[in-house]
């Protein structure tokens, strides 16, 4: 039997950078999984806090160079590497002036909430998948964690569902208690979609706050994991109805539980 190939995205990972517990789970658990010889792939955003010369992070220009469409505008692709020290793991960061060169993560320093979060979000769903194309690398499982990947699992289902490259593929969700208050503003449905969605498949998009984007992500993935026992109340709300493979990463042996999810999923 061939190896598994596990693509994990994320908004963040350790050492590079960790504003929540979604660094440590995206550290750990690809590591945990190579190990049981699985074949790894890791990508997040290169946010503006992660130092490149310190981290060793260099262009991969082959990957770089194609623009992705956020609504009525195109955004140039960049795609950086480097490798975790302790690990045999190598992280892509997905790169664009506009949306990742800042000084902070998700929020100015008066601590508000970039009002283009959304944009940055679809920027990154869809940069994530056509950089795997680029690197001609057909995963059997693409593991997303929390809201800034959930459209991926959308994507998956419409838009790639024919791509030799995906054909197969299937799809894990992972929600954290990353919860936000923010309601974006503008057609965010028009800057989500892609070929082959209708405004019916994003549904679940248009209340255009934390909620949209977790539920549009627990629709269409074929796998939801809550991260943490304790949700709040609007995530329970979402969470109370989930698909049949669902558990609680908090429980005992999670790496267990996500070897078995992974092939059970992967047939």
């Amino acid at each position: 039997m061939s190896k598994l190939r596990i693509l994990y995205v994320a908004s963040e990972i350790n050492p590079f950078l960790k504003t929540s517990d979604v660094a440590d789970f995206v550290r750990k658990l690809p590591q945990a999984m190579q190990e049981r010889g699985m074949e790894i792939r890791i990508l997040v955003p290169r946010f503006g806090l992660i130092n490149e010369r310190k981290n060793r992070l260099h262009e991969v220009v082959r990957l770089s160079g194609i623009n992705i469409a956020v609504g009525d505008e195109e955004k140039p692709l960049i795609i950086k590497v480097a490798s975790i020290p302790t690990a045999k793991l190598q992280v892509y960061f997905i790169d664009n002036e506009d949306y990742f060169q800042r000084k902070y993560v998700f929020h100015d320093k008066e601590n508000r909430f970039y009002d283009d979060n959304d944009e940055r979000a679809i920027f990154f769903c869809k940069g994530a998948l056509e950089t795997v194309k680029k690197l001609g690398w057909a995963p059997d499982i693409v593991h997303c964690n929390d809201w800034m990947t959930a459209l991926i699992p959308l994507y998956l289902k419409t838009t790639y569902k024919n791509d030799p490259m995906f054909k197969d593929t299937k799809s894990v969700f992972t929600v954290y208690n990353n919860a936000f208050e923010h309601r974006f503003e503008g057609d965010i449905l028009e800057k989500a979609r892609m070929m082959d969605i209708d405004d019916s498949m994003l549904a679940e998009l248009k209340t255009a706050d934390f909620p949209g984007f977790i539920r549009i992500g627990c629709t269409y993935a074929d796998a939801v994991v809550r991260a943490e026992e304790e949700s709040s109340e609007s995530l329970n709300a979402i969470l109370n109805d989930l698909p049949e493979h669902k558990f609680e990463a908090e429980d005992e042996d999670v790496t267990e539980r996500y070897y078995n999810l992974y092939t059970q999923l992967a047939g």
